[in-house]
């Protein structure tokens, strides 16, 4: 279900109250922030995905592409991939919010993690606890992950990265590609990058 802006945005207020009454207006510290990029800034090709943690045929990519595209294009040097935020609902704004509360290092190894287990976690009859177990197994802490939901600039840098993806490329829906500024939209499989990907890079 794809949200339009006033939803999502009454969703996404409620998402930020979660925290306790003692953290609210606290500062987390720490977490990652601006542009969460893979590949080198000298790669002939740009990749944008936007992508909600909640969405199956992100998770999709995650699980049975991702991992090829980077072996073959990303740490060869031939593309950057930048991972940008588009949260469908408050379920996934949390999850957002939990990879960016691990830090930049650790950001990436948390979005493999939660694409992997997205069918448990995502479906919970208690979100916010499947996500605060999955952030302790990787070594977040339960008061960090609060502090996190509480944080408003957090969580107002996940949603305008959203509205700004909505405004500068039309994006409903997720997964959608930018690949060097052409929109591309579902989950592609790798032999269908490559061949996206192949014309763009013949005689760099």
């Amino acid at each position: 279900m794809t949200l339009d802006r006033r939803e999502f945005l009454i969703l996404a207020s409620g998402a930020m109250v979660l925290a306790p009454a003692l953290a609210r207006g606290a500062r987390a510290a720490g977490y990652a922030e601006g542009e969460m990029v893979v590949g080198s800034a000298d790669a002939p090709v740009t990749i944008i995905e936007y992508s909600s943690m909640t969405c199956p045929h992100c998770a999709n990519f995650h699980i049975n592409t991702y991992g090829k595209l980077k072996e073959a294009y990303i740490d060869t040097g031939k593309v950057r991939l930048l991972f940008r935020e588009f949260p469908l609902d408050g379920i996934a704004l949390q999850a957002s919010i939990l990879a960016r509360c691990a830090g930049a290092k650790r950001f990436f190894a948390f979005i493999d993690v939660l694409f992997e287990q997205q069918a448990g976690w995502s479906r919970a009859a208690d979100p916010t606890a499947a996500l605060t177990r999955i952030g302790r197994l990787g070594g977040l802490g339960a008061k960090k992950f609060q502090a996190c939901l509480a944080d408003r600039a957090l969580g107002d840098s996940i949603l305008k990265t959203r509205l700004d993806g909505g405004a500068e490329y039309d994006i409903t829906g997720t997964p959608t590609f930018i690949v060097n500024g052409k929109k591309h939209k579902g989950s592609f499989s790798f032999p269908a990058f490559e061949r996206l990907l192949e014309p763009l890079l013949r005689g760099k």
